[in-house]
C-alpha cells in the first residue's frame, strides 16, 4: 500500500497535542495547550448569535467578508496604532495557525532562510520546511528571554527572506520591548526581509507590560506581515477566526 507523502515523513505528533491527550487520559492540569478555561464574554456569545440568525451563514467571498475586514482594520488603527487598507491588504482566515502557514507558503522560495527566535510556538519549523525553506534559529537570552542584538545579527544573511515575531511570546511570555522591535526592523531593513508575526497574545499582558506591533515602527508598514486572531483575546479558540495583513501586492 502507498505511504505518505515524502515532506511529510520528518515530521512527528505534534508535542502540545500529544501532552492534551496525556493529560486527558489521566486527567491531568494542561499546561501545554494555550487555551482558556472559561467561557468567551456573554456580549461576544450574544453577537454570534445575533449574526447567525441575521442570515451569516453561507460563503462569504474569497478574503472574508467586507464588515469584518472593516471591523479589523478600525481595530488595528485603535489597539496597534498602524493603518491597513481593509478592501486590499486584510485576509480573513481559519485562524492563525492557516494564518501562519499561508503566509509562508506564499512567501518563500527554496533556498530562502526564515529567521526563529527559540524556544517558539511548534509550527513555525514545521510550516518553514514545509514550505520549502529553512529554518535559522536563533536563541532568546534567559532568564528574561530577551533578543540580543550580535546573536541576531549572526544569523541574518543574504538569503534570509524573513524573521517571524511572535510578542507576546509563546511559551516564555516575554513581551518584546520596543528597543528589541527595533534592533529587528534594522536587520529587516539592511538585509530587505519581512517580519512576519504572531500576535495572537496581544491582549494577554501582566505587570503594567504593552505591547508594540512591529508594523507600527518607522519603515515597517510595508515589510511586517502582521498575524493575529479572536481566540485568545474573547476565549472562544474553537471559533477559527483569524487574519493577516499585508501590503496590496502580498495579499492578492
Amino acid at each position: 500500500m502507498k505511504g505518505p507523502a515524502r515532506r511529510a515523513e520528518g515530521f512527528t505528533e505534534s508535542v502540545i497535542r500529544e501532552m492534551t491527550r496525556l493529560c486527558q487520559a489521566n486527567n491531568a492540569i494542561n499546561l501545554a495547550q494555550g487555551f482558556p478555561d472559561f467561557d468567551p464574554p456573554a456580549r461576544v456569545k450574544q453577537s454570534a448569535i445575533k449574526a447567525i440568525n441575521s442570515g451569516y451563514n453561507q460563503y462569504s467571498i474569497t478574503h472574508g467578508s467586507p464588515e469584518l475586514r472593516q471591523a479589523i482594520s478600525r481595530k488595528v488603527k485603535r489597539f496597534n496604532h498602524f493603518k491597513c487598507n481593509p478592501e486590499s491588504e486584510v485576509t480573513v482566515t481559519c485562524g492563525t495557525t492557516e494564518g501562519m502557514i499561508s503566509t509562508l507558503l506564499a512567501l518563500l522560495n527554496p533556498g530562502d532562510e526564515v529567521v526563529i527566535p527559540e524556544p517558539f510556538y511548534e509550527n513555525y519549523g514545521p510550516d518553514t520546511i514545509l514550505s520549502g525553506a529553512k529554518c535559522r534559529y536563533v536563541k532568546l537570552a534567559p532568564p528574561e528571554f530577551e533578543i540580543e542584538e550580535e546573536s541576531l545579527k549572526n544569523v541574518f544573511s543574504r538569503k534570509t527572506k524573513a524573521i517571524i515575531v511572535n510578542t507576546p511570546h509563546n511559551p516564555t511570555g516575554r513581551v518584546f520591548r520596543r528597543e528589541e522591535l527595533k534592533i529587528i526592523r534594522d536587520l529587516c531593513q539592511d538585509y530587505d526581509a519581512f517580519a512576519i508575526t504572531d500576535e495572537i497574545y496581544e491582549h494577554i499582558i501582566y505587570d503594567g507590560l504593552s505591547h508594540t506591533s512591529i508594523a507600527s515602527l518607522d519603515g515597517m508598514g510595508e515589510r511586517t506581515i502582521t498575524i493575529s486572531g479572536f481566540s485568545k483575546t474573547y476565549s472562544a479558540t474553537g471559533w477559527r477566526v483569524g487574519y493577516v495583513i499585508a501590503r496590496k501586492e502580498l495579499s492578492s
